[in-house]
């Protein structure tokens, strides 16, 4: 039976703020290692027996960053789903269920195997060994997850109990007896002493006909929502967009609350067997600067360092550095985290309120909540440089064969310099081709186009002034990304 990964790269891993943002969130951050934890997602399902391409679930904003993403390590999905709004993992799950039903057209039933794209895995050949005795499991009328045996009495995890014991099976597997919110400390001691606990991972593997049958049966208005959306969708090429509205209406809720709650077998509500093997692979969901200083090398002080950083009499601390130096004297157990526009300096044992300080940047209408100083579009990026009264400075980088839109401004005009490679530029009508030191300007109004004919990438510097600087500014007559 073909195994279906379905990755839900939603979320916005708000607590890994200030590297995590809206607009380019913790899955698509090379943070654990050299590649993006999408890119590691996809990549450690490598080697697996009957492995299909996955299917992507994920918000319209970010589109173009998974299929970039997965376009550098050559691993494109079969489909991107595209969510107008989030609507947490049973609604997205969903979705991916009704693709692979359509796609099947009723000649096989797939088997989904459901991931998150922001977590980390230490030990890949014991992932794989879990995931396919998981998958063994679910061919059956069984709903499996992965439970990772808990090393600490973490409150920032749910807990899995486990049941009797499935005789049997080749890999430890155990009935799902209940599941745990995140506890206080006092009971995840208490929990841990058991060793009848494990933590959950979010990831639930069982065929795709299953899957629709519970989730109808508990939460048939999640079905209806979802279906609606998906029959009047459209598609893009290798994206699939479900209707805007429909998808809008559609309630939200996790795969834990609308249908494993239930059939877990303390609620006895399902006729179906929910079940958890054990992943000894050394998970992580990465949720906190504390988390990915727990997997981190550290130095002789217990210190993380990452880029140009200076630390003097400092201990157990993580220091993260990007675009300047950074310089720590005689501090213990903090955590600074420095970017182009913003720096975090936190008590270790407070990470978790990262979160409230990012919603006082939502309340406040900062932009460092949704955006790092580079913006990454579908035709390559663009980096504010510098910004003042009626002015802005930009860096563009176009990719090869890429192109902005033909597009025009109400409130400013803009001037291009070329840095390096070639641009070919559409200017009322009239197209040319600029080098470098060549420059163009563009007067407020005037339809223009910005491409790279060349193999290599084009930058230009981009002056823009006028009365009204913001990126709503754009009236877009032709795009070959079919934004609005």
């Amino acid at each position: 039976m073909k195994l279906h990964p379905v990755i839900f790269a939603g979320g916005s891993g708000s607590r890994l703020w200030p590297l995590s943002r809206e607009f380019f969130p913790k899955p698509f951050l090379s943070i654990a290692g050299p590649r993006t934890m999408f890119q590691e997602t996809i990549l450690r399902l490598d080697g697996m027996a009957d492995m299909a391409q996955p299917i992507v679930v994920c918000n319209e904003e970010h589109r173009f960053l998974v299929a970039e993403q997965a376009r550098q390590i050559d691993r494109m999905p079969q489909s991107i789903l595209l969510e107008p709004v989030g609507r947490n993992t049973a609604p997205a799950l969903t979705l991916a269920a009704l693709a692979l039903e359509d796609q099947a057209r009723g000649d096989y039933d797939p088997l989904i195997l459901g991931f998150h794209a922001d977590h980390a895995i230490g030990d890949v050949s014991a992932f794989q060994s879990a995931v396919s005795a998981a998958a063994e499991l679910a061919k059956s009328d069984s709903i499996a997850t992965l439970g990772a045996p808990p090393d600490s009495p973490h409150t920032g995890y749910g807990y899995i109990r486990k049941g009797a014991k499935l005789p049997g099976v080749d890999h430890a597997a155990y009935e799902l007896a209940e599941f745990v919110e995140k506890p206080d400390e006092a009971t995840a001691k208490r929990m841990l002493d058991t060793g009848a606990y494990l933590w959950n991972s979010g990831m639930f593997f069982m065929r795709t006909s299953v899957w629709l049958e519970e989730i109808e049966r508990f939460r048939p208005d999640i079905v209806q929502a979802c279906r609606d959306a998906y029959d009047n969708g459209a598609e893009d090429g290798i994206f699939y967009r479900p209707d805007p509205r429909m998808f809008s209406e559609c309630p939200t809720d996790t795969i834990d609350y609308a249908v494993m709650e239930r059939i877990t077998g303390d609620n006895g509500a399902g006729s179906r067997r929910a079940v958890v093997v054990p992943l000894d692979a050394g998970w992580s969901d990465l949720g906190s600067w504390a988390a990915i200083m727990d997997i981190s090398d550290k130095d002789a002080n217990g210190n993380v360092i990452r880029g140009d950083v200076y630390a003097h009499e400092t201990r157990n601390s993580m220091i993260h550095g990007q675009r300047r130096l950074v310089s720590v004297v005689g501090l213990e157990d903090v955590i600074v985290v420095e970017t182009a526009d913003a720096v975090l300096v936190a008590d270790k044992n407070r990470v978790e309120d990262v979160k409230d300080l990012v919603d006082s940047l939502k309340r406040d209408e900062r932009y460092e909540r949704e955006n790092h100083r580079r913006v990454h579009r579908p035709w390559g990026w663009y980096e504010t440089v510098d910004f003042g009264t009626r002015f802005q400075v930009k860096q563009l980088t176009v990719n090869p064969g890429a192109a902005l839109s033909l597009q025009m401004h109400h409130h400013r005009a803009e001037h291009w310099v070329v840095v390096s490679g070639t641009a070919k530029v559409t200017k009322a009508g009239e197209q040319f081709l600029l080098h470098e030191n060549q420059a163009a300007y563009v007067r407020i109004g005037e339809q223009h186009c910005l491409e790279n004919p060349g193999t290599i990438p084009l930058k230009i510097i981009e002056v823009q002034t006028g009365s009204y600087l913001g990126e709503d500014d754009i009236v877009r007559f032709e795009d070959r990304y079919n934004r609005s």
